[in-house]
């Protein structure tokens, strides 16, 4: 008896009918134990962490450029007379902003900083959901910045959480800024064009 069952099968075993496939009709591969992820779930947790990995290289070099080139600044140009780069259109001028990026809003410093803090926290929460490189890029362009000028909040005059941004990119006509503001709007330029594109954090795209 025992067998009869071992050569034609019993309802309990998952090729009862010797076909090559389970009796919930997917094909057997003789690879596939119980408990043991798919290569396609393999491959996306896989392809998520490779992506979290990108937004905190994008945030880290973003972070150290904007930081290395405020040290600069502060050491070599501030209480000093600009120094113009392409004539009168574009110059590296030091001022101290107590506001937000490109000089917007100095009254709510506190508030601004809140917001970055704020910034930062949802990049990191929507970071475990992350497998889209372009979206890793931005997210990491954003974190960088806001990263950047929470840092001169914190810990430059007049004191914490109200400190003042060192700002020295001068163009022409135009607000003076950063490195962290720059990676700021290009990563938010850069979320705007994914989303009309349809393209989500986690990878997925919708189309109308």
């Amino acid at each position: 008896m025992a067998e009869a069952e071992r050569i034609i099968g019993t309802p309990e075993t998952p090729d009862a009918d010797r076909d090559g496939q389970d009796r919930d009709g997917r094909e057997r591969t003789g690879s596939d134990p119980v408990g043991v992820p798919d290569a396609g779930a393999a491959a996306g947790a896989a392809r998520g962490k490779r992506r979290v990995a990108v937004l905190f290289a994008v945030a880290a070099v973003a972070y150290a450029l904007d930081l290395i080139s405020k040290m600069i600044v502060v050491a070599e140009l501030e209480h000093h007379e600009p120094i113009e780069i392409v004539g009168e259109w574009l110059r590296f001028e030091a001022i101290r902003n107590a506001g937000a990026a490109f000089g917007f809003g100095e009254a709510f410093t506190v508030i601004f900083t809140l917001i970055a803090a704020a910034v930062i926290v949802v990049i990191i929460r929507l970071a475990r959901k992350l497998y889209s490189l372009p979206w890793a890029i931005a997210l990491g362009l954003l974190l960088g910045g806001a990263l950047g000028n929470l840092t001169d909040r914190i810990f430059r005059s007049p004191g914490v959480f109200r400190g003042a941004v060192v700002d020295f990119i001068a163009p022409k006509g135009f607000a003076v800024f950063n490195l962290a503001d720059s990676a700021i709007v290009c990563g938010g330029v850069l979320i705007v064009l994914l989303s009309f594109r349809g393209l989500d954090p986690d990878g997925t795209v919708h189309k109308d």
